[in-house]
C-alpha cells in the first residue's frame, strides 16, 4: 500500500471517529452542516462519512434529518445496562454462595455461541483460581452452559463441538443425554471438561 493511500485511510478513520464521537456526546441531534463546520470537513465528505456510519447502524437520523445514536449502539448500551442491573441484584447471592461453600461463584448469561461471564466472587481456596469475568466459554464444556442448554435458554450449535480436554463431550447424542440428566436433577456438573483440574456446579436462577 502506498504511503499516500495509508495516510488517506487513516485520515478517513480519524474523521469518522471524530464525527461519531460528536454525535454520541451531543445532548441534541446534530445536523450535517454543523458537524461539517465544527470539524472543518467539506460538507460532501462529511455526508459520505455519516452515510457510512448510518448504514452500519452506528448513527441514525431523526425526523428533521439530524443525527443521533443508531440502533447498534443503543442496543449495546441497553444490554450493558441490563447486565449491570443483573450483577447488582445477584452480587449478594454470589457472596452468600461462596461463603457457604468456600468455592468461587460465577454469574453468566447467554451470548452468541458462548456464555458470557458477568461477575465472580472468589472462594476461600485461591490457589489456581482464575478470574473468568469477561471471558467467553463454550456452552457444551461448562456447567453454566449446560444449564442454559438444558432449560432451552439457548440451542446447541449446528457446528462441531470443540474438544478442549480429553473429557470434553463432543458427541451430540452424549450431550443430549447429559442435558436430560441436568433437567432431572436440577443442576449441572463438569469435571475436567473445560480445563483439566476444573470442577464446577451450576444451577438456573428462576424468578
Amino acid at each position: 500500500m502506498a504511503k499516500s493511500e495509508l495516510t488517506t485511510g487513516t485520515q478517513a478513520i480519524d474523521r469518522a471517529t471524530a464525527l461519531l464521537t460528536d454525535v454520541l456526546q451531543s445532548q441534541t441531534p446534530q445536523l450535517l452542516g454543523s458537524l461539517a463546520r465544527a470539524h472543518d470537513i467539506p460538507k460532501s465528505t462529511t455526508s459520505r462519512i455519516l452515510g457510512a456510519l448510518e448504514r452500519a447502524g452506528l448513527i441514525q437520523r431523526d425526523r428533521n434529518g439530524a443525527f443521533l445514536a443508531g440502533h447498534v449502539l443503543t442496543s449495546f448500551a441497553r444490554e450493558q445496562n441490563q447486565d449491570s442491573v443483573l450483577v447488582a441484584r445477584m452480587r449478594t447471592v454470589l457472596e452468600n454462595l461462596s461463603d457457604r461453600t468456600g468455592e468461587t461463584s460465577n454469574l453468566a448469561v447467554p451470548g452468541n455461541g458462548f456464555i458470557n461471564l458477568l461477575d465472580q466472587v472468589d472462594g476461600q481456596y485461591l490457589l489456581g483460581a482464575t478470574n473468568w469475568v469477561g471471558k467467553r466459554v463454550p456452552y457444551h464444556a461448562s456447567a453454566l452452559g449446560k444449564v442454559l442448554l438444558a432449560y432451552s435458554a439457548v440451542t446447541i450449535s449446528s457446528g462441531r463441538l470443540e474438544r478442549l480436554t480429553d473429557k470434553t463431550i463432543t458427541s451430540r447424542t452424549r450431550l443430549l443425554e447429559e442435558l436430560e440428566e441436568v433437567r432431572r436433577r436440577g443442576f449441572a456438573i463438569i469435571s475436567d471438561e473445560l480445563e483439566e483440574g476444573l470442577v464446577a456446579v451450576a444451577a438456573p436462577i428462576r424468578e
